[in-house]
């Protein structure tokens, strides 16, 4: 027997109404406690205002919010099925012939769907909010005027195009302009041959180029030349620039492939937006296994008993669940392992032993 389209979407409308409660009644919580600590940090600044401690808290709850999802998708599951299963609802349903991978299938498919608006909608509102709470806690709480970070050995950057590849190092860099200072060049061609090299005191970046100015260019076997300005065509901005050393949960999701593509074109790292990218196709799958792991854990407590034993596995299996990821993640950024894997690899064994849970309990 098939389940009916009433039922699926009784179970389904159940499961989201909690999932709205709960994820509600955590932010609430989470908005109170960052109220405090922001009152806390801000005590010693007279310049912070209660108004502007509270659009802080509202600024970073998206972000927060965000974090939490998997586990409010997995209590939120727990819950429904508990509920259903403790007022026999699921007990008629079984009695008639509904199997539980069948009543299962709604609350599934609206767990994904949750995924697919927490990565297509709700994460760039939440990377455009915390990019301002960054901005206002650097400005009034760090007392920073910039937020770039420049290694000790100078920045370097890396242009190319389909006749040459530049190679460029600056000692010191100004935050506000980026102009940078005491420049040397390496030009090369497409098959890494050395073609040159330029020094200059400073360069600018204006309109899709880096003017060198005072430049002198030393080709092989030629005596130098002074010029007084020297050309490099490049696919940064002031924007891409500043972001680059922004986290990457301040870069919307429909943001994230073009500004990768435009680093690892420049030379800037891109490993952590590319792990960041990855995790965030993976969640809609990832939020499907906390349906197998909250139907597992609460679709038999009528007879085998144990509230407490539910609430317990959710907890651990949570805790379980962030720890794995994170180390895995650390791994991911250190490149000991691929980032596909980093990135996937939570939500897969996730779904593998969810799934393997459920037949075990189920079919077993």
């Amino acid at each position: 027997m098939y389940s009916s389209p009433t039922l699926s979407r009784y179970i389904g409308r159940q499961f989201v109404t909690w999932f709205v409660l709960l994820l509600l009644i955590l932010l609430s919580i989470v908005l109170v406690l960052d109220t405090v600590e922001l009152l806390r940090r801000a005590g010693t600044k007279p310049n912070v205002t209660f108004g502007l401690i509270v659009e802080m808290a509202f600024l970073k709850l998206p972000e927060i919010g965000q974090q939490m999802f998997p586990f409010v998708i997995l209590f939120a599951g727990m819950f429904t099925f508990w509920r259903l299963t403790r007022s026999a609802e699921l007990v008629v349903a079984r009695a008639v012939g509904v199997s539980a991978w069948q009543f299962l299938t709604p609350v599934l498919i609206a767990a994904a769907l949750i995924g697919v608006v927490k990565v297509t909608l709700i994460n760039p509102v939440g990377a455009v909010f915390i990019a301002k709470y960054d901005q206002l806690q650097d400005r009034y709480l760090k007392l920073k005027s910039s937020s770039m970070a420049i290694s000790r050995s100078g920045l370097w950057l890396r242009q190319t195009n389909e006749k040459q590849q530049f190679f460029i190092h600056a000692d010191l860099v100004d935050p506000l302009t980026f102009r940078l200072a005491q420049v040397i060049v390496f030009e090369f061609d497409p098959d890494q041959r050395y073609l040159g090299r330029v020094d200059a005191p400073g360069a600018v970046l204006s309109e899709k180029k880096w003017v060198l100015q005072n430049a002198v260019l030393n080709r092989p076997g030629k005596d130098p030349e002074a010029l007084p300005t020297f050309t490099i065509p490049t696919e940064l901005d002031m924007a891409t620039i500043e972001e680059s050393f922004s986290p990457p949960e301040t870069i919307s999701f429909w943001e994230l492939p073009r500004f990768i593509q435009t680093l690892e074109t420049t030379g800037f790292p891109a490993i952590r937006h590319r792990l960041h990218y990855q995790s965030l196709l993976a969640q809609p799958l990832l939020f499907v296994a906390m349906v197998l792991f909250a139907a597992a854990f609460s679709l038999r407590l009528p007879r085998r008993g144990g509230t407490m034993a539910m609430v317990t596995g959710g907890v651990l299996t949570g805790f379980v669940l962030f720890v794995t990821t994170d180390v895995i993640r650390t791994f991911g950024m250190s490149e000991t392992i691929p980032v596909l894997m980093a990135a996937w690899s939570p939500a897969g064994i996730s779904l593998l032993l969810g799934t393997a849970a459920l037949l075990h309990l189920e079919d077993g």
